[in-house]
């Protein structure tokens, strides 16, 4: 009997421990396995490079003497979308009709789109894995920045003072690293004063700082605003201290 047919296709620098195929460099794809004749393996290649660009995608594919489910290319073609090219280091294995998915994407929301996506396209003979992670990498570098500093304003206000400006000068060149990804800006403050007004300083000087970050030159349109109040504290509202910590501006990966 023959095997089932299998395709890997490693996605934007993936590496696969002992493979003693080449590894993909930042951006490539590389695809391999065994597909039962020439016509199969030049419509996943057409297909990748489609979605990719021909110059992107390392061919390694063989041909030989395996079985196919029914209508297998033409369920190989649904899988091969732009939705892969928002994983990183990441894996997409076509093993008969079990198909795996594995990698890093940016969100939450990415991660559910691609799952669906993919349960979508297979009808209910197929088995699919998805382990599909939310990267942690460009949150870091938001908390890194920041340091646990505090985003200063003048008392009771949403001016900025010299030091916040200085942070946000800083916040605002890390940002230019994360290639257009969204950030929200989330005002808090402590819980003095009544709810109506903390949730309107709150709002205000989160919207301070997408102005500000916007002049330092971040896109309009990465940045979202929004203020939380007194309503999600980080320390006790007892002490000047533990107020101080509540009285802040924090930077969140868009989901």
């Amino acid at each position: 009997m023959r095997h089932l047919v299998a395709l890997v296709i490693l996605l934007a620098g993936a590496v696969t421990a002992g493979a003693q195929t080449a590894v993909p460099q930042p951006g490539q794809v590389l695809v391999s396995g065994t597909v039962p004749d020439e016509a199969s393996k030049a419509a996943v290649l057409a297909r990748l490079r489609e979605v990719y660009g021909p110059e992107l995608v390392v061919d390694q594919i063989t041909v030989g003497q395996v079985a196919t489910p029914a209508n297998w290319n033409g369920y190989v073609q649904k899988l091969i979308t732009p939705d892969l090219k928002s994983i990183s280091r990441g894996q997409l294995k076509i093993d008969g009709s079990t198909v795996s998915i594995k990698g890093e994407v940016a969100s939450e929301a990415t991660r559910q789109k691609i799952a669906g996506n993919v349960a979508a396209s297979l009808n209910p003979t197929y088995t699919v894995n998805n382990t599909l992670r939310v990267s942690a990498a460009d949150q870091s570098v938001l908390d890194t920045t920041l340091a646990n500093r505090i985003v200063e304003f003048e008392s009771g206000k949403a001016a900025l003072t010299p030091a916040g400006r200085a942070i946000l000068d800083e916040m605002a060149a890390a940002m230019m690293k994360l290639k257009d990804r969204k950030i929200d800006v989330i005002g808090h403050t402590d819980s003095q004063g009544n709810k109506a007004t903390n949730q309107n300083l709150s709002q205000a000087r989160a919207e301070a700082v997408k102005a500000y970050l916007i002049q330092s030159g971040i896109k309009a349109e990465l940045l979202s605003a929004s203020g939380q109040g007194a309503d999600r504290p980080v320390a006790s509202n007892d002490s000047a201290d533990g107020r101080a910590r509540n009285r802040r501006i924090e930077f969140r990966m868009a989901q």
